[in-house]
């Protein structure tokens, strides 16, 4: 059996590691418990979270033990690491039960059976800490100067840093730390942009236990110019099919940029490498029956494979041009959106949320990227009847976006 780490590292996945050969060796000849944190600072998973789900099913299978952490405890804080502005402070209400919803979707990747996995909340020693001991016994190891040279606090240092958040690194060491010591953790699984958090735990381990401890950071899901993945001008794609439908999260892949696709693809799927190297370079009409695949195989993974069917038919009905309106994402408009029993093509799309602003749906029905029932809307004073949305109207906003509205 390939060793997997050498898969880990040939799809792709690895970005730095503290020590390559030890880490591999280690992979090699024990089974191992390692760890991944996830701050609860949403109610659903989204695609970055999926990546490392990628990752923890590729060790599980190797017979290695996630420690999937929950972040009860960090997330009252806020991680700085990546963001301009200081996160929304939420309450322990909201996180408890945002960490919640995490437990529920990580279990449809990840199996927690017996000995298999386990799922902690680092809520349950963090909250309880004692300031003064906690600064005596981990903050005395912890320097300021070589702190303010790391990327994660570097970067924030010109908008501005508070303290609870120059706090975070500390936190995140500590986890490592008592996860070491409570259940046997030797290594920390995390994304790129984690890499300085993830070092500041190992060393933590080192002084206070004089313990082997090692950090991995994996590939951030990204296009080719490095924009991270996984936002479209709606929003986040999530993974709960309430936030983002299984259509709205294939057609995702689906469009996806041609360049990007084979990354895709070794990153997020098992597919073989081997079928995944006949992508490169591929003409277009191979490039989209691989765009297809993809979408497939994620959707079947995320949500299931009748979903992924349905998804499937319908993205085929419609760049076919035959619209097949049963599988389609759809509204139903509420009475009390009409008025005279009208309701404005405006407002039509916001209530859709094919557009987020009355000036954004202006712009889309004046730059003609809107029909209605095959029929492009020119007029930005049109109204749709009751009795239109009683039948069900079709809109499509550029060539591929296709909604149903109805009452």
């Amino acid at each position: 059996m390939k060793n997997v780490f050498d898969v880990l590292e040939e799809r792709g996945l690895v970005a730095q590691v503290t020590d390559k050969d030890r880490v591999r060796e280690l992979l090699e000849k024990e089974k191992i418990a390692f760890y991944i944190g996830f701050d609860a600072t949403a109610d659903s998973l989204h695609i970055g979270h999926f990546l490392q789900m990628v990752v923890m099913k590729h060790m599980q299978d190797a017979g290695h033990t996630p420690v999937a952490l929950l972040g009860g405890g960090t997330t009252m804080v806020g991680d700085p690491t990546g963001k301009e502005d200081m996160r929304k402070m939420l309450t322990k209400e909201q996180i408890d039960h945002n960490a919640e919803c995490f437990r529920k979707q990580m279990s449809k990747f990840i199996d927690f059976g017996e000995g298999k996995a386990i799922m902690v909340d680092n809520g349950d020693w963090l909250l309880g800490l004692n300031y003064l001991q906690f600064l005596r016994e981990v903050g005395v190891h912890f320097s300021v100067n070589r702190m303010l040279t790391m990327d994660s606090v570097k970067t924030r240092l010109e908008k501005g840093l508070s303290f609870m958040e120059f706090n975070y690194m500390i936190l995140q060491s500590y986890d490592f730390l008592h996860l070491y010591k409570e259940h046997n953790v030797k290594m920390q699984f995390g994304g790129n942009d984690q890499w300085s958090n993830i070092i500041g735990g190992v060393e933590l381990i080192r002084r206070k236990e004089e313990g082997e401890a090692f950090g991995v950071t994996f590939t951030l899901l990204t296009t080719k110019e490095g924009k991270k993945m996984g936002k479209t001008e709606s929003g986040t794609i999530w993974l709960d099919p309430e936030k983002t439908t299984p259509y709205e999260f294939f057609q995702y892949w689906r469009n996806i940029d041609d360049v990007d696709l084979t990354n895709c693809m070794r990153l997020l799927t098992n597919i073989d490498l081997k079928e995944i190297d006949e992508y490169e370079n591929a003409n277009a009409e191979k490039i989209n029956s691989g765009k297809e695949l993809l979408a497939f195989e994620l959707t079947k993974l995320v949500h299931n494979e009748e979903e992924a069917e349905k998804a499937l038919n319908t993205s085929k009905s419609l760049f076919s041009g035959k619209v097949n309106e049963e599988n389609m994402p759809s509204t139903k408009i509420e009475e009390a959106e009409l008025v005279d029993g009208k309701i404005s093509i405006l407002d039509l799309l916001i209530s859709c949320e094919l557009a987020n602003s009355k000036s954004e749906g202006r712009r889309l029905i004046e730059q003609g990227g809107l029909t209605l029932n095959e029929v492009k809307v020119t007029s930005l004073e049109l109204e749709i009847t009751v009795e239109e949305l009683q039948k069900a109207i079709v809109m499509k906003k550029g060539k591929k976006i296709f909604h149903k509205a109805y009452i």
